[in-house]
């Protein structure tokens, strides 16, 4: 490709912020500030320097407060750079927080009008479209209800929608589409890959690795601000990203002394995963490392906590040796405002099947604080531990599921 082809350039960014510990300080600064300094100077990029190219896929990853967020923002105009420059060619949409962009009061089908227009399409252009984003967003009479009333799935099929659709040459999907649904992810993937196929440029925040991995071309990893890597060798990437979260510390730079070398291992550790047995629900007291698919299993996870929590969510899941996501739970279905962890030693017992295929499959245990938004991670460890599943049938694929054919009334397997 020519650089005629560049549709995104970003030159050496820095964007520092103000800090200011009390309300008075600001008007201090403006008063007084050619003698004294009242802020902190906090720096959320340093010398960002890259460029994009027209149809390329770019996933953008990086630990909370990489600075991804606010590259974003720059990129869209939100924010101005406080050093650098930004070259932008062609028509933007972005999915950035979640109903940005829409204003409350208004219907949703007056809110793809506004959004349409802001993005510099004329009414005979968006009347053309409308039909097809109101079937892609699949939201019913709602499209003509006030968008404060709409679900955060609702808010996010209609903005993905929108933004798709509107032909826009770079297309910024910044986390939005984790909360929906299963099916309308996969309609969105497919979506993707035909905006893609046009000649659109996607710029895809996720910390869905699998996701990176498997959509994307190019990725560029941040850490506190910098760009550590922008690379088209995307495994290499994504495992070098891995591995700075091996062991992520707290503030007191302190970590658990039960952390593994082999695990990646972050939070804030006022509550830590001290263990993860797993049991045949028929026996007692033996941790067995192989289970069989049609086994009853019992896990026992012990948490131990620094102080008391009102609102705490639990999740296990299971991932193959490459890190691909295959299993997952948590207990917000049975306790949905989350549930309670006293001072010391908590043990919670779950019991479940592993359906799977013969294989060696990491466990993953995480808990979360979620009293307080954002939710506070409080220790997540990837993986505590491994479990080899032993199948008497071999089937391809991760699943077992072992069918039965009937011909005449009979069942013959």
């Amino acid at each position: 490709m020519s650089s005629e082809d560049v549709v995104l350039r970003i030159r050496h960014i820095s964007k520092r912020f103000e800090i200011y510990d009390k309300p008075r300080h600001r008007l201090q600064q403006m008063l007084f500030g050619r003698w004294k300094t009242y802020y902190r100077e906090f720096w959320a990029l340093r010398d960002i320097d890259f460029e994009v190219k027209k149809g390329e896929c770019v996933g953008i990853i990086g630990r909370n407060g990489a600075g991804k967020s606010t590259l974003l923002q720059i990129v869209t105009g939100t924010l101005q750079p406080t050093e650098g420059t930004v070259e932008r060619h062609g028509r933007i949409a972005a999915l950035l927080e979640l109903g940005s962009g829409f204003n409350p009061e208004f219907t949703g089908r007056e809110n793809v009008y506004m959004n349409a227009a802001i993005l510099g399409l004329t009414k005979a252009e968006t009347d053309a479209k409308y039909d097809d984003i109101v079937a892609f967003a699949d939201i019913g009479d709602f499209i003509d209800r006030p968008v404060k009333t709409y679900s955060s799935g609702m808010m996010v099929r209609l903005a993905f929608a929108v933004n798709a659709f509107v032909d826009p040459d770079i297309l910024i999907v910044d986390e939005a589409l984790a909360v929906g649904d299963i099916g309308f992810q996969m309609k969105c993937f497919q979506k993707l890959h035909e905006v893609i196929a046009k000649g659109t440029t996607l710029l895809l925040v996720t910390h869905d690795l699998v996701s990176v991995s498997t959509f994307c071309k190019k990725v560029i990893f941040m850490n506190n601000g910098r760009l550590i890597r922008f690379s088209s060798n995307v495994l290499e990437t994504v495992n070098a990203f891995k591995e700075s979260m091996r062991i992520v510390k707290n503030v007191h730079g302190s970590t658990p002394a039960n952390s593994s070398g082999s695990e990646y291992r972050f939070g804030s550790f006022d509550a830590t995963v001290e263990s993860c047995r797993i049991f045949d629900a028929n026996e007692t007291g033996t941790d067995r490392q192989a289970v069989s698919p049609d086994m009853d299993v019992v896990m026992e996870i012990v948490i131990r906590a620094k102080r008391d929590f009102e609102h705490v969510v639990m999740g296990i899941g299971l991932k193959t040796r490459d890190g691909l996501e295959i299993w997952g739970d948590n207990t917000m279905t049975e306790f949905p405002v989350g549930f309670r962890l006293k001072t010391g030693d908590n043990v919670f017992l779950f019991k479940t099947r592993f359906y799977l295929n013969s294989g060696t499959y990491g466990v993953t245990v995480g808990i979360a604080d979620i009293s307080t938004m954002p939710r506070v991670e409080l220790d997540q460890r990837w993986p505590i531990r491994a479990i080899e599943v032993s199948s008497a049938r071999e089937q391809p694929g991760f699943i077992a599921s072992p069918m039965t054919l009937i011909t005449d009334g009979k069942e013959s397997s």
